[in-house]
């Protein structure tokens, strides 16, 4: 009853004026980021950073909740109409979706993906209700040594699960570590890795980062790919609804993708990749038309849509639980946490109920604004595709560089912001994933800490970690996820010879 009582309060927070004015904005604009291919929700919450940093902190998390959510169903539509996945999570809707749009069944797939995202959204937002307090009060128990393995896990998994090599993964991670380390040691109050630079003796400002990282990195990349990509828009043809028999078909793969969708991504480095392509593989084998799959099936639409809103809640609950962001936009998000001078957690939840609970209920919400705007908007989303890419480029590269000097009014940020867009360039080319970067930017420098804590506690004996049932468990889930890949790909090799 009390998990209730709060959404109640939550309520009173996400339904006023000015917040259900963000929360419209922000789903409006993560519609439009989800469309256009290339441009995420990280990098459009990493460009506002800057001007929201004097905004009410839970009307500016409204509106990255709304830009998150809106980018999970916008998506879709660039999938289905283009053949083109405006976000990662939504590749596998690309594979059915365009299929059916190929033979004038567009609206049918828009329909179902729009309706089961909805469906998705709205059910995993609950089980985030739930499950974000009961994990809270396990939180509530944890020591240095157990937020410490705990870190651990999240970059083992975080290095697994993004990106196509465990190794990249972590090479990834170690430069994010490594950054993070750059300034003024907090414990001795020495200089590390400055290299005699007076700027660098506050340490890379995390927005400054997470804009060059996601937004001049991923628009130089992007632009780089043009020339590749060639484009071709599926004009709607008949109807947008869908029909009795289109209903029949859709309404177990959304259940089931909401079931699959939201455990997997509440876990550490679950995202909303391998939920949608579990989702797809099931309603392929459990269909009763396994012929049509590949050449435009609902159900291969239907559910990995569902999966995918419903990973998208998951995310949100070890970001707010335990402060473990398990993917690029929820590294963003903590950044953004950090900008207000908040730490996501269990006492996140003692000491800003109105934004956690705001937060929260801004979903419930949110979600009925996305299914009024998609659908009869749909021709204005498909009209976004015309933008020329130079301009749109060029725009992303000029609000970056603006919103950077905003931040602290330095050259020397923009310096820093060039350096750390053509450094993640520079990894995208060589397929070495960014979020792991950000990742270990934040949470490297407070895993060091709880380290050090954990350590002085035990007087420098650092079986602390293996002597604690807890954190010794987190430990070997770690191992057992940096060396499970491995095992199997060995064990396949010799299986095939």
């Amino acid at each position: 009853m009390e998990t209730f009582a709060a959404l109640a309060n939550g309520l009173n927070v996400a339904l006023q004026p000015i917040n259900l004015l963000y929360a419209f904005i922000g789903t409006l604009l993560g519609t439009a980021v989800g469309v256009l291919p290339g441009i995420g929700p990280a990098l459009t919450v990493a460009l506002l950073l800057p001007i929201t940093a004097k905004v009410d902190p839970a009307s500016a998390f409204i509106l990255f909740a709304g830009i998150y959510y809106g980018a999970m169903y916008g998506g879709s539509t660039t999938s289905i109409l283009l053949n083109t996945p405006g976000e990662s999570a939504s590749m596998i809707s690309a594979i059915e979706g365009n299929k059916m749009a190929r033979v004038g069944r567009g609206g049918p797939a828009l329909a179902t993906a729009a309706i089961g995202s909805f469906i998705a959204g709205t059910l995993a937002t609950l089980g985030l209700t739930v499950a974000a307090p009961l994990l809270v009060e396990v939180a509530l128990k944890f020591g240095p040594a157990e937020y410490f393995a705990l870190m651990v896990l999240a970059f083992a998994m975080v290095s697994v699960m993004l990106g196509n090599s465990t190794l990249r993964g972590l090479t990834a991670l170690a430069i994010g570590v490594m950054l993070g380390m750059i300034g003024i040691d907090l414990q001795t109050g020495q200089a590390r890795f400055t290299f005699g630079v007076t700027e660098l003796l506050r340490g890379i400002d995390v927005v400054v980062a997470v804009i060059g990282m996601f937004a001049v990195g991923e628009t130089l990349y992007a632009a780089s790919r043009e020339r590749f990509i060639k484009e071709k828009v599926e004009a709607i043809r008949g109807s947008v609804w869908m029909t009795a028999q289109d209903w029949k078909r859709s309404w177990k793969p959304w259940l089931r993708g909401t079931l699959i969708g939201f455990p997997l991504g509440a876990l550490p480095a679950g995202g909303a990749e391998i939920p949608t392509f579990l989702s797809y593989a099931i309603e392929k084998r459990l269909s009763r038309h396994p012929e049509e799959f590949g050449k435009g099936a609902i159900e291969g639409v239907a559910g990995p849509e569902a999966a995918n809103n419903a990973a998208a809640a998951g995310v949100l609950v070890p970001l707010l639980s335990l402060g473990l962001p398990t993917s690029g936009t929820a590294a963003v998000m903590l950044a953004a946490f950090q900008q207000y001078g908040l730490q996501p957690g269990p006492l996140l939840f003692a000491s800003s109920p109105d934004l956690v609970w705001g937060l929260i209920a801004s979903l419930y919400v949110g979600n009925i604004m996305l299914l009024i705007l998609n659908l009869p908007l749909v021709g204005l989303w498909v009209r976004l595709l015309t933008i020329p890419k130079p301009l749109l480029y060029g725009g992303i590269l000029v609000f970056a560089c603006v919103g950077t000097y905003a931040v602290g009014q330095s050259t020397f940020d923009l310096i820093i912001l060039l350096l750390l867009g053509i450094l993640s360039f520079t990894l995208r080319r060589f397929d070495f994933p960014i979020a792991p970067v950000i990742i270990g930017l934040i949470l490297g420098p407070l895993a060091e800490q709880q380290m050090r804590r954990a350590l002085a506690i035990s007087q420098g004996d650092a079986s602390v970690f293996l002597t604690h049932p807890l954190a010794a468990s987190l430990l070997a889930f770690a191992a057992l996820s940096l060396l499970a890949p491995l095992v199997l790909r060995h064990w396949r090799r010799r299986k095939i010879a």
